[in-house]
């Protein structure tokens, strides 16, 4: 064990997830706040395909995508060698009506096997309050369930899908954080969280890493970061860390790979990525 004691890995492996993880001091997490935020004093609200593998367009994502006790913490759970597979900011302004239905990841990702796990860092505090995630225990051990895509503005996934069985919200954990901690999750865990009524923003950052035995099988072209250990398989293409914050370079790589990312999301519904 790195960072997981043997409990929590059992946890994860029982009920599908695991939180929290201090992962981050206060000061580190505010840091990464601020970063945000002074980007978006200048350039408005992170939007479109910027809020998604953003960890190619500024430094101290990419940083943060492999940091040390992320990554260990990671590691307890699928093992030595590990890809970023990608990464999605989830932002709740305040008093604003988004939120995220109840959905597996696994939807239309197109990745197998589905050992995946979502570390979801907090940059902000994220409670009951704000909209905090909400999980279903124990519903990992299931099979890829249908969906229905809504594409409704205030829902923030891709494609606004919702599972189309009935949820048993009586049996929903919340997942509340302190800013600097992460939740850990399987990627056909069924989650959700509601809108963000209070003064306060909720401002998360969604990792999605996969072992180097992971495979694209929705799409023929597909991309990830190598963040600890050696890829043997080479399933997919390797990304390129950013030289600098938003350079043309970095810009450029970022346009690339969310463009053949969104058509693997995206397929068959004739659309592009929200902004």
């Amino acid at each position: 064990m790195k960072l997981l004691s043997e409990a929590a890995v059992r946890q994860y492996r029982e009920q599908g997830y695991y939180a929290p993880v201090r992962v981050l001091s206060s000061a580190e997490a505010g840091a990464l706040r601020r970063s945000l935020e002074d980007y978006e004093a200048g350039a408005g609200i992170l939007a479109g395909p910027l809020r998604h593998k953003s960890h190619l367009l500024f430094t101290w994502l990419a940083d943060l995508v492999r940091h040390p006790r992320i990554l260990d913490a990671v590691e307890d759970v699928i093992g030595p060698n590990i890809l970023c597979w990608g990464s999605s900011f989830f932002i709740k302004e305040p008093r604003n009506p988004g939120f995220v239905s109840w959905h597996q990841d696994s939807t239309y990702w197109g990745l197998d096997p589905a050992d995946v796990i979502t570390a979801w860092i907090a940059f902000s505090d994220s409670t009951a309050a704000n909209g905090a995630m909400r999980v279903i225990p124990g519903t990992h051990t299931m099979d890829q369930i249908a969906h229905r895509d809504t594409f409704r503005p205030e829902n923030l996934l891709s494609r606004g899908q919702e599972i189309e069985v009935d949820v048993d919200e009586k049996q929903a954990v919340m997942l509340e954080l302190q800013a600097g901690e992460m939740s850990l999750h399987h990627v056909r865990l069924i989650h959700g969280s509601d809108p963000n009524p209070s003064d306060a923003r909720r401002i998360g950052f969604a990792i999605r890493y996969i072992p180097t035995t992971v495979r694209q099988v929705a799409g023929t072209h597909d991309s990830a970061t190598l963040v600890r250990g050696v890829d043997d398989y080479g399933h997919f293409e390797p990304e390129q860390r950013p030289d600098a914050d938003l350079s043309p370079t970095a810009l450029a790589h970022h346009a690339a790979v969310t463009g053949a990312h969104a058509a693997i999301l995206m397929r068959q519904t004739g659309k592009s990525m929200r902004a």
